[in-house]
């Protein structure tokens, strides 16, 4: 009969033969047997653990844990937290994190430790005793959760530690990454394929997928691989001085850490990174960037800490991954407020692991700038790796027939004309009253508590009217009672509801001219601009044929302001909604020639807390003597009301040597010119 001292070192002898050709398949993508001579190694350790599961080890690849799925990980708290590192994205941000370094540790002789930045998760794995006993997820830096089942299925991870010493640490808490090799992720991907199941977008995406499976099991089957990084804690203490060597003393218990690189400046760490620029297609496992790191312990905790980052450590990334593809086409969208975007349609292409067929060009000046025609050759990047962006045009590879892009003269969701005052940037469609992008915002805005105030009308009602196709724009709103029936089959639209909508549409019909030009959504018309504009023309025929001129005489209105006012009312699908509103019965008082204006074009400021009245009213006082109400202090400031802890604005004031009155002063003034009650 075997003696099992004889079967535990053929298990030994198998365990390892299998792991070395793990390494070789998944980490340096160069199999050294055929899948079947795999096989046949692995059933003969099976055959013996059949046999003889007395002898079973602990780091065994046949190890079968977590045979009934989890329903949930639990919570573990860190010990040491998994920090953050800072990241630099050039050369000069680079130097400017070792002259810190150096700035903190004058007159040392200072190296670094150089590492690849895997493109995987960050894990934290106990050891007690040298068996390994939990494995946790990186989570928010303090809390993560417990994987150990699933970690204990990655096959070039140690499950228990040996050393050719024959001593092993009695706690040690490895930091390391788990990631999925590209010739793994390449095998995955086809078999996922192959039985008709979605595919993964690129290796991170499926270890994180794997490694976060409630079943064990199926995390067993994935092609993971596990590197270290550092050591959290080790008990009792390795007296190990710098990361270099503690990277290399884990080599000697059985983890990989795949290639790290001591150098003597940060010039020969830049060497380092631009190197494995070139170098990074060809590697086995995917980077994105390289990790610097001070090499020195000691120095380390000179160093320290700054926020939850350490200051002897920086993430030099990659720039973004960039691929060429072709411009099929340009389209124009237009936004709830009313700006148009062009958006340019791609050859589909797979930038930073997804595939890009939209990017956004902002503007027709960004079309311009980058010379961006309809069947260009573009190349794509992903800012951040996550928004895709054109970096640059190929003209070199230009067709004959690559056409030119004009910003449209019309909106093409409602015709309405397109503007751009001299000076701005975005073009938006004029016909904020009628065009259907912006209808969501022009009723949100025409209904509000400022504009027509009509109680009752939010934007869950606005959308189930929409989806009834009962609001067409806002004029719409003054037919809804036509349609009582089909309001009744609303969700929670009973009569009593239907009726206060309809009371509360009827109400808002009688309101004020300025009211109702704020209302409207005039780009650059805000409640104290409508104001100055009702109190400036006094009639709304008067503001309709108002030319730029005329407009720029009001208080509050600059030249932009005045370019709007003229586009929205020069816009005929803007004058039809118009039209049909004043048809539906919306009407004010006639204007009546104020008497005075004593306070015509002059700004106030209303800062702190007036125990008579609130701002808004004593803003309305001023504003019906025909000042304009600021909300910060500048040189053309008139004056400022100052009611308690008035705070900076009052500082301000003083400084700049502007008239103060206090809330007693306010209230008397506002007697004199008969606001107020003597």
């Amino acid at each position: 009969m075997t003696q099992p001292s004889t079967v535990v070192a053929q298990m030994r002898q198998l365990i390892q033969i299998l792991a070395q050709h793990n390494h070789a398949y998944y980490v340096m993508d160069q199999p050294t047997i055929a899948d079947s001579e795999y096989d046949q190694l692995f059933h003969q350790l099976i055959a013996l653990e059949q046999q003889y599961p007395e002898c079973i080890q602990a780091d065994t690849p046949t190890n079968k844990v977590g045979d009934k799925a989890l329903t949930k990980f639990e919570s573990v708290t860190h010990a040491v937290p998994m920090l953050s590192l800072g990241n630099v994205f050039n050369q000069e941000e680079l130097f400017a994190f070792a002259r810190r370094v150096e700035e903190r540790l004058p007159n040392q002789t200072i190296q670094y430790d150089v590492e690849l930045k895997f493109d995987g998760l960050a894990i934290s794995l106990w050891y007690e005793q040298g068996v390994l006993v939990r494995g946790v997820t990186r989570g928010d830096g303090e809390t993560g959760e417990n994987i150990t089942q699933n970690v204990k299925t990655i096959r070039n991870l140690p499950k228990v530690l040996n050393h050719a010493s024959g001593v092993v640490p009695e706690l040690l808490e490895v930091r390391g990454e788990v990631l999925m090799p590209k010739a793994g992720f390449n095998k995955l991907n086809k078999h996922l394929k192959k039985i008709g199941e979605k595919e993964f977008a690129n290796p991170r995406n499926a270890a994180a997928g794997s490694l976060r499976q409630l079943d064990s099991q199926i995390t067993k089957t994935r092609p993971l691989a596990f590197y270290a990084y550092g050591i959290a804690q080790c008990e009792p203490e390795n007296k190990i001085e710098t990361i270099a060597k503690s990277l290399d003393w884990l080599t000697e218990f059985g983890f990989e850490n795949y290639n790290h690189w001591v150098v003597n400046s940060i010039e020969e760490a830049q060497a380092k990174y631009e190197q494995l620029t070139v170098e990074r297609p060809n590697l086995s496992v995917e980077i994105d960037g390289m990790v610097v790191k001070v090499n020195s312990f000691e120095q380390q905790r000179i160093l320290g800490f700054v926020s939850r980052a350490p200051r002897w450590a920086v993430a030099y990334k990659f720039p973004a991954e960039i691929a060429l593809t072709k411009v099929e086409n340009i389209d124009w969208q237009v936004g709830r407020t009313g700006t148009l975007t062009p958006v340019a349609r791609l050859n589909p292409v797979a930038v930073g692991g997804v595939t890009v067929s939209n990017v956004t060009l902002h503007n027709i000046g960004e079309i311009h700038r980058l010379d961006v025609r309809i069947g260009d050759t573009v190349s794509v990047y992903r800012s951040g790796d996550v928004i895709p962006k054109v970096e640059k045009v190929w003209p070199e590879f230009r067709p004959v027939d690559a056409t030119e892009v004009e910003l449209p003269s019309q909106c093409p969701v409602c015709e309405s004309p397109v503007v751009m005052p001299e000076g701005e940037a975005l073009a938006r469609c004029s016909g904020g009253l009628y065009c259907a992008a912006q209808r969501i915002e022009a009723i949100r805005h025409f209904v509000s508590r400022k504009a027509l105030d009509i109680e009752g009308l939010g934007d869950r009602w606005v959308e189930s009217l929409l989806h009834l196709d009962l609001l067409k724009d806002v004029a719409d709103i003054y037919h809804l009672h036509e349609h009582r029936e089909k309001l009744l089959t609303i969700e929670k639209m009973g009569e009593k509801s239907v009726q206060n909508l309809i009371d509360s549409i009827e109400n808002s019909k009688k309101t004020t001219l300025a009211a109702f030009i704020y209302a409207l959504g005039i780009r650059g018309v805000g409640e104290t601009t409508a104001r100055m504009l009702a109190n400036t023309f006094q009639t709304l025929d008067a503001l309709r044929v108002a030319d730029i001129d005329a407009l720029k005489k009001t208080p509050d209105v600059g030249d932009i302001t005045a370019e709007w006012i003229v586009d929205f009312f020069q816009a005929p699908h803007n004058l039809e909604v118009l039209d049909r509103l004043l048809a539906a019965g919306i009407h004010w008082d006639a204007p009546v020639a104020p008497s005075r204006q004593p306070l015509n074009g002059e700004s106030w400021v209303v800062t702190g807390t007036l125990s008579t009245m609130g701002r808004d009213e004593a803003t309305q006082l001023l504003q019906a003597l025909g000042a304009r109400v600021s909300g910060s202090v500048s040189s053309k400031t008139k004056c400022v009301v100052a009611g308690e802890k008035a705070g900076s604005k009052l500082d301000k004031a003083e400084k700049l040597g502007i008239a103060v009155i206090n809330e007693a002063e306010f209230i008397q003034l506002m007697k004199d010119y008969g606001q107020l009650a003597v």
